[in-house]
């Protein structure tokens, strides 16, 4: 129970910080519009196939998350309230409660994204219950390896830079994952193979947040 209570407090506390600014939110949003509207109108995405509207989706939901995602730690330490943090909290419990609010927001910019190109492109979605599976252990898996990431630059000076060199090389794999089973949600041909990938993307997310957690204790203390 104190484990559930500390991590519910953390998670209030985010998100009820970002509610005041809305900082992020706004960021994001500015960012998926503008891109969205860049991605049709000059690149014709329309026209493209689904292989490469697949991509296109995620590599907009993935910048548009590296620009917000860290900010959960490095606030903190802009705040200068990392100590208190650690005085009031264990280390699962900073973790998981800042992890949920990662995944609530990631979901959130995933879901709006791939609606609105979807919408924009005139996708039809053949499998509704393979994308919501696709949203989830994208969210999550991206909310994973952010929120690890997050509490590891907010310690480092040039935080910004740090970030997104930090998470591209761990996201790729999870990414080249998430566009072949996009695609498979897109097309209406009962002979696409998506299991195998589905299964490793299950994997990979359930390793990262198994790790993230592990290794965030030693973080944490240090």
């Amino acid at each position: 129970m104190l484990l559930q209570s500390q991590s519910f407090a953390v998670f209030i506390k985010d998100f009820r910080l970002e509610w005041r600014s809305r900082f992020g939110v706004s960021t994001v949003l500015a960012f998926i519009a503008s891109t969205l509207l860049v991605v049709l109108f000059s690149l014709r995405a329309d026209l493209l196939s689904v292989t490469v509207q697949s991509g296109l989706v995620w590599i907009i939901i993935l910048f548009a998350s590296l620009t917000t995602l860290s900010r959960v730690f490095v606030s903190e330490s802009e705040r200068g309230t990392m100590d208190l943090l650690r005085l009031n909290a264990s280390a699962t419990s900073v973790f998981i409660g800042k992890l949920i609010y990662n995944f609530l927001f990631t979901l959130l910019i995933t879901g709006i994204t791939l609606f609105l190109f979807a919408v924009m492109v005139n996708m039809t979605v053949f499998r509704p219950l393979l994308l919501l599976a696709v949203v989830a252990l994208g969210s999550s898996g991206l909310a994973g390896a952010t929120t690890m990431l997050g509490a590891l630059v907010s310690q480092a000076v040039r935080k910004g830079a740090v970030f997104p060199v930090l998470a591209l090389p761990l996201l790729i794999p999870l990414m080249l994952l998430l566009v072949r089973v996009t695609t498979a949600v897109f097309v209406a041909e009962d002979t696409v193979s998506y299991g195998n990938d589905l299964a490793a993307l299950i994997g990979f997310t359930g390793v990262t947040i198994s790790a993230s957690v592990l290794l965030f204790d030693n973080l944490w203390e240090d």
